[in-house]
């Protein structure tokens, strides 16, 4: 796979109760589900979609897939418990060890932005992302920032050319080639989700869905011919063989829909 280490990332987020409660200025006992359901009420009215801004949202999960040296890994940032401060400085620290090539779908769009505007409000250190050639000289050239450079690849973006229009989902282009695509939720079902108390699925299904990321990355580079189709087929099968050693319903499931 060559010598940078590559870190597929993904993460999912519910509505910023807390800073909503400061923005809308409601009564301080207003529940934190009262306060979503005006928010997304009110953004209903003024746009007809309640998807929030990206500076209202807060990050429940962040999972991970590292390909490094002889090792495949994938994993969520933290404990169950863990605040969105410590997922997010790990997700920083992370980049901060490995310099890794950072691979998303639709991270220019969304993760990175919301990871972005979290940090800030939570003082988080992430000098290493945020250089742009002061302290290293080689990231003047190819940075984390810079939409067309490759230390940050944003997958959906690339295949689209930067092309709106163009876009696909991962769900689908997943399936397309062959890989499980979306098990059990989607983005809209998380935060009644995490309603109900189930951060175990969220993060779970944040896990298959970096998963997938990294096979289509595969393919990816494959079709660049950056992997020849026996390093491809080697890949692929590290893949398989770590997910079938490790535990977890999700696992199976992904698993069984990966023939």
């Amino acid at each position: 796979m060559g010598m940078i280490p590559t870190l597929v990332f993904d993460i999912e987020t519910i509505p910023d109760a807390q800073g909503l409660r400061t923005l809308l200025d409601v009564p301080t006992d207003t529940s934190d589900e009262d306060v979503v359901n005006l928010a997304l009420h009110q953004r209903r009215q003024k746009n007809g979609t309640d998807f929030l801004p990206l500076y209202q949202h807060r990050i429940c999960a962040i999972s991970c897939a590292l390909r490094q040296g002889d090792d495949f890994r994938i994993w969520t940032l933290g404990d169950k418990d863990a605040s969105e401060a410590e997922i997010i400085q790990r997700f920083y620290d992370g980049i901060e060890k490995y310099t890794p090539q950072i691979i998303s779908w639709n991270g220019s769009g969304f993760d990175l932005p919301v990871l972005h505007y979290r940090g800030l409000i939570h003082g988080i250190n992430a000098s290493r992302y945020w250089d742009m050639g002061e302290d290293d000289k080689e990231f003047k050239w190819n940075n984390y920032l810079s939409r067309y450079h490759m230390r940050h690849l944003d997958l959906m973006e690339v295949m689209a050319m930067y092309n709106g229009r163009a876009n696909a989902p991962l769900d689908s282009l997943a399936k397309l080639c062959g890989f499980p695509g979306k098990l059990g939720m989607d983005g809209s079902q998380v935060w009644d989700a995490f309603k109900e108390g189930k951060l175990t699925e969220i993060r779970d299904y944040c896990e298959t869905d970096v998963a997938n990321t990294h096979l289509v990355y595969l393919r990816f580079q494959l079709m660049r011919g950056q992997l020849t189709k026996d390093a491809y087929a080697r890949e692929i099968a590290l893949v398989r063989e770590t997910l079938t050693g490790y535990q977890g319903e999700h696992w199976d499931a992904f698993l069984t829909a990966w023939q």
